[in-house]
């Protein structure tokens, strides 16, 4: 099985001159949750190379046994470090794509023609297409094989509004996951803050914040394998 990972490449926090990035934990959690199944995995990003990590998910708070393990394993970092470029990706070669948050995609992801079309190629193809926390943010101009919006119809979830709210940022970021799921007539719903929340609706897999990233990533192997 080979699953493609794409990652923000997206590293400012809007104007607040602080960095943002992907959240270590929402890769972390599936990548090795994938690994340990022996899936084969590809890393890419729009601009290719460093993936820039959030600063804010590499603290001891944020810490989890899988960003210990990302954190001892020289190979995983050297793999963060060396991304392929996203145009230089082919659907064809995957069986599924994942997208991990942080804040970065609400910038990169959600307006890069390449991802969108990408997102959208995989959909064509019948393969799965899953995000966490932040990542839905990439479906905001993606559009089904009927033209209407993909997430329209079908049920959701990704980072709510109180979440943004309690971490402060709800007037830094250029909008707000569970408000665009909605706007897009995604059928939105969410657990409890900060608690383990992940949907499936066909070959769509959504989860809500960095607890259900590996929810998203068992889902995901079910439907492939």
């Amino acid at each position: 099985m080979k699953v493609l990972f794409v990652l923000t490449s997206h590293d400012k926090l809007g104007d607040t001159g602080k960095k943002t990035g992907f959240w270590v934990e929402e890769f972390a959690g599936p990548y090795y949750t994938l690994k340990d199944k022996g899936v084969e995995i590809t890393l890419a990003t729009p601009k290719g190379g460093k993936a820039p990590i959030d600063p804010s998910s590499d603290t001891e708070d944020a810490s989890t046994e899988s960003t210990e393990r990302f954190h001892n394993d020289k190979e995983a970092q050297e793999r963060i470090n060396t991304t392929h470029k996203l145009s230089d990706v082919n659907a064809s070669d995957y069986d599924a794509v994942f997208y991990p948050g942080g804040h970065g995609p609400l910038w990169d992801l959600a307006n890069d023609a390449t991802s969108i079309k990408l997102i959208e190629t995989f959909n064509e193809q019948e393969k799965p297409v899953a995000f966490v926390c932040h990542a839905p943010a990439a479906l905001k101009n993606v559009k089904g094989t009927d033209g209407e919006p993909l997430v329209k119809g079908k049920k959701v979830t990704g980072f709510t509004n109180s979440e943004e709210k309690a971490v402060e940022l709800v007037d830094v970021v250029p909008f707000l996951v569970e408000d665009m799921l909605k706007e897009n007539g995604g059928i939105y719903s969410k657990g409890d803050d900060w608690s383990e929340y992940a949907l499936q609706d066909g070959r769509l897999i959504t989860g809500q914040n960095p607890a259900s990233s590996k929810k998203v990533a068992e889902m995901l192997y079910d439907l492939v394998k």
